[in-house]
């Protein structure tokens, strides 16, 4: 596939996905929506994969939606947006449910469908010149992308509340301190940061660090015997990896493990 909203790289284990639509400020549209939809297939099916970096271009990480884009459907903006979101949720599921954690590396304003895709990664780090706001409700719309399902996970009911209702900005000091992101550094360390940290991922076992994503993602579904339940289940299937086996040898002899995603 030609992408044409995206770039996508893959090299050393590391996939980089960097949002590019310069002269819409990296808006999300349609052909992005489904552009990510592959991308993120491409991710999940390819075990070489062990890590994945979402990033934009420019001064914006995401504003969102592309407005101007939806207002041109006319009649026709319900099913063009089911369409818009029904891409980008098959992105965020598959991102969310593959083994290689994923990294939103924000290079600028995350908002409306950017702030969402930010929260639904697996680490955020952000430049300092980064902004979060949800922006939904200030254009008479109801959130999409996932936040309304991380975000509170994240904050808390009433501040997630808050931010939604509100539309307040927040900086990338003030996200920080809210708990949306887990560092912030200077502009010019976001990307070799964000590297350095995906090859620590992916340098780890893959299999272990998706059997973690998942028990996560049904932390707060169910009672507690069923969650004790899934890990027994998921701890128990690691010593049917190759990483399992072999990280517990290496513990025993006082060696470093090398782990291979198997």
């Amino acid at each position: 596939m030609d992408f044409k909203t995206l770039t996508f790289e893959h090299r050393d284990g590391v996939a980089t996905i960097t949002l590019s639509r310069p002269d819409e400020a990296n808006a999300l549209s349609l052909q992005m929506a489904s552009e990510m939809h592959e991308v993120a297939i491409r991710c999940s099916s390819d075990s070489a994969v062990r890590a994945v970096i979402v990033t934009g271009t420019g001064k914006m990480f995401c504003p969102g939606g592309d407005l101007k884009d939806m207002q041109a459907q006319g009649d026709r903006m319900p099913e063009h947006l089911t369409r818009m979101a029904t891409a980008l949720h098959g992105a965020i599921t598959r991102f969310a449910h593959m083994n290689a954690p994923v990294i939103m590396a924000l290079n600028g304003t995350a908002a409306g469908g950017g702030f969402s895709l930010a929260l639904s990664g697996d680490y955020i780090i952000a430049s300092d010149k980064a902004k979060l706001v949800s922006a939904y409700t200030a254009s008479g719309l109801t959130p999409d992308g996932s936040s309304t399902y991380f975000l509170a996970k994240h904050v808390g009911l009433l501040r997630a509340k808050e931010l939604l209702l509100t539309n307040r900005v927040l900086t990338a000091a003030e996200a920080l301190d809210w708990g949306l992101v887990n560092r912030v550094v200077a502009p010019d360390a976001l990307m070799p940061e964000a590297n350095k940290l995906a090859q620590t991922f992916a340098t780890g076992p893959t299999k272990a660090i998706g059997g973690l994503k998942a028990l996560l993602l049904t932390a707060y579904s169910g009672p507690l015997e069923t969650q004790l339940d899934r890990e027994t289940r998921s701890i128990s299937d690691m010593m049917r990896t190759r990483d399992g086996r072999h990280g517990i040898e290496a513990f025993i002899g006082k060696s470093k493990p090398t782990f291979t995603g198997e």
